[in-house]
């Protein structure tokens, strides 16, 4: 597996990134909290730093975004070595083109955009095998420690995460990438049309058909 920080290219801009030893989100089925930074004018501001030259202010980017962007790769791919993969090649393409940045929209939207539109090619050309997003990657079904559930709980969470996964790969893929972005990435309706580059009304509409169909494979057991 891939490091994050690894990249090939541009030399000594990307070491000392963090490993893929532990990965951020707890469970496929609980939406990520990220921090909010929705100042365009501070987004503006950072990217005309990299403009300039100044390394540590691509750091940040990375700093800001690695979490998010691994998730919705992995929930996307279903498979934590492609994600990692993924997610190598997404900042590689966010560090080549950041200067072009206009503050447009925010800098989150941006990224994931950037994220949305690589996951869709590569994926089009290969796709992974499923693994156990909340459990080990040999489907083990291991899940992180929570000390307010017990043993039964979390079993059921396992379980239920592993449905969700399944559930999720096969819905089309403009539909899943709805559900992703709203049920488990806490994209705003506005975000998510910005970054699918489509009306507010069509994300409504994909993500109550995504819900639709995800909810009748759940109940018929996939």
């Amino acid at each position: 597996m891939k490091l994050f920080g690894n990249f090939s290219q541009p030399s000594g801009v990307y070491q000392n990134r963090a490993q893929v030893n532990q990965p951020w989100e707890e469970t496929v089925g609980v939406a990520t909290v990220y921090p909010m930074h929705q100042d365009v004018a501070l987004d503006v501001e950072l990217v005309e730093r990299h403009r300039c030259g100044d390394f540590q202010a691509f750091d940040e980017v990375y700093g800001r975004f690695a979490e998010m962007v691994y998730n919705l790769s992995l929930r996307l791919a279903g498979n934590r070595e492609e994600a990692a993969d993924l997610t190598q090649e997404v900042f590689l393409r966010i560090y080549r083109h950041l200067g072009s940045f206009g503050g447009r929209s925010t800098l989150k939207t941006w990224v994931f955009r950037i994220a949305i539109n690589h996951c869709r090619d590569r994926l089009s050309r290969h796709v992974p095998p499923m693994q156990s997003i909340d459990g080990d990657p040999e489907g083990g079904g291991m899940t992180l420690a929570d000390t307010a559930r017990g043993p039964e709980e979390l079993a059921v969470a396992a379980d239920e995460g592993r449905r969700v996964t399944a559930g999720l790969s096969r819905l089309p893929q403009v539909f899943r990438e709805a559900v992703v972005l709203r049920d488990l990435e806490g994209l705003s309706y506005e975000e998510i049309a910005e970054v699918l580059s489509v009306r507010v009304g069509t994300v409504r509409s994909r993500i109550a058909r995504g819900r639709e169909h995800l909810r009748l494979l759940l109940e018929k057991g996939l």
